[in-house]
């Protein structure tokens, strides 16, 4: 009798088991795979647009002194002073926080900061929504004087609710949302060292820390004040720490404004926060450059089937801070081998606001692909980071095509996982915003006297396949900060 109890119980204790284990991997497959928010993985129309290519460069001279030449935040300001009715920002990095650096370019959250809140007084009917991702807060665990700021001066601040978004570290974001989320998180209780600052941080944020997502986006929407919409889409954030990195951006008019803002709408319906009651329409209805304001997933699919239409004879020019997404790398090589001539100007990876990095994921990915045949240079950075995310491709009988914006490739920036805005610009190759950007790659690739930009690829290469191991069970899982 006592042995069939026994029996029974080990049954029963088994077959819990077995459904809590079942219910785990269900909610992580589920947190992967769930149906994202509502206008979430967007893909705009094809709208007639004017544009503006801007960029923020560093080089060092002949004798070794590091200049920074810089566009995007001063375009910035500009749209900010210009703006009556509606100002919408959305950037990642909005802080001070700088690590070990101390050479940087510009205080540009105390900048943006002044900017908004004069125009805000100066304009008592302007609408000003800032949205920001919570890594400013250190996830809830320090003030971050600038947003306080901001809120003080009547600004609407947004620090975006990440949960709804799908986890790309699902087997510990599984464990975070039952065990520590309900528990939230609270500034000025913390005992633990911060790596961003001299502030102490609680438990609670590292843990929120791993989960590795993020708003990532970098956009902006207002009206140029004479009736009329002005868009940017930038790869730089109004972070301190990032000031003196190399940079693009876009600055367009167009029915596409409008595009970019309901996509902006989006991210404050999904963060519950009432949206602007704005309508958000261009007259421009004729214009030589088309362009496509995209989203998350929708980023990748521009850029796998940009790399899949090319042929023999077309030029892809590209610059990336990351590059890490397999399908990408594969169809990058496989364009290669077809007799596309493909470019890649990456970051060595070496450098994070003072704190040395060890080259991954670019080395050792670009090893496979410079056997292949690929060319590859890096970035000459000094400190900085070459933090550009750009394609552009030049097609034989077709127009030219850049894609621009917030999103590296990799699977968390590519995957929806975290919230990424890109822009699509469509234009013939003789086009002056086509003709800019290939003379700015050109100059980045080969230098020019007493500037130098970029590296040999040997300066940096890897063959070491334990290093490329590590990059791909990172990329695979998602226990990674790229």
């Amino acid at each position: 009798m006592q042995e069939r109890t026994t029996s029974w119980a080990a049954d029963l204790l088994a077959r819990m088991k077995k459904m809590l284990l079942d219910t785990a991997w269900l909610s992580m497959g589920y947190a992967s795979y769930n149906r994202l928010p509502t206008g979430i993985s967007f893909a705009g129309g094809r709208h007639p647009a004017e544009v503006q290519l801007l960029h923020d460069t560093t080089y060092v001279d002949a004798s070794g002194r590091r200049h920074v030449d810089q566009q995007i935040f001063d375009a910035l300001f500009e749209i900010i002073h210009d703006a009556r009715e509606l100002l919408i920002l959305d950037f990642f990095l909005f802080n001070d926080f700088k690590g070990t650096v101390a050479d940087n370019a510009r205080d540009l959250c105390a900048e943006l900061t002044e900017h908004l809140i004069e125009q805000h007084s100066a304009c008592p009917d302007l609408s000003i929504y800032f949205i920001t991702d919570p890594i400013n807060t250190i996830y809830g665990g320090v003030e971050n004087p600038y947003i306080a700021e901001l809120a003080s001066a009547g600004i609407e601040v947004v620090v975006t609710d990440l949960a709804p978004l799908r986890d790309s570290n699902p087997i510990y974001s599984f464990l975070w949302r039952l065990l520590a989320r309900p528990f939230g998180n609270s500034a000025g209780h913390g005992l633990l060292p911060t790596p961003f600052s001299d502030e102490s941080i609680p438990l609670r944020s590292y843990l929120a820390l791993f989960n590795l997502k993020a708003n990532h986006r970098k956009s902006v929407i207002a009206d140029d004040g004479c009736g009329d919409w002005v868009g940017m889409v930038t790869t730089g954030n109004p972070h301190n720490g990032s000031s003196a990195h190399r940079n693009l951006a876009v600055k367009f008019n167009g029915p596409a404004v409008g595009d970019l803002y309901t996509t902006e709408c989006a991210v404050l319906r999904m963060c519950g926060q009432q949206e602007p009651e704005h309508m958000v329409v261009s007259s421009l209805s004729n214009a030589a450059t088309s362009l496509q304001v995209v989203t998350e997933k929708k980023i990748k699919q521009a850029v796998t089937e940009l790399l899949d239409e090319a042929v023999e004879g077309d030029v892809i020019n590209v610059i990336l801070f990351y590059l890490s997404d397999r399908q990408v790398i594969s169809r990058i090589r496989a364009a290669s081998k077809r007799g596309v001539t493909v470019r890649l100007l990456l970051d060595p990876n070496k450098d994070a606001f003072g704190m040395p990095k060890m080259g991954i994921p670019n080395r050792p990915v670009s090893y496979d692909l410079h056997n292949a045949g690929v060319a590859i240079r890096w970035a000459d950075t000094h400190g900085e980071q070459c933090h550009s995310k750009l394609m552009l491709a030049h097609l034989k009988g077709r127009a030219s095509r850049i894609i621009l914006g917030s999103a590296n490739f990799t699977r968390r920036n590519l995957d929806d996982f975290n919230l990424e805005t890109d822009v699509i610009i469509t234009a013939p190759r003789s086009h002056p915003t086509m003709v800019h950007a290939n003379d700015l790659f050109d100059r980045l690739w080969g230098n020019e006297p007493g500037r130098t930009y970029s590296t040999d690829y040997e300066r940096y290469a890897d063959s070491r396949r334990l290093r490329y191991l590590l990059y791909w069970l990172m990329e695979k899982t998602g226990l990674s900060t790229f």
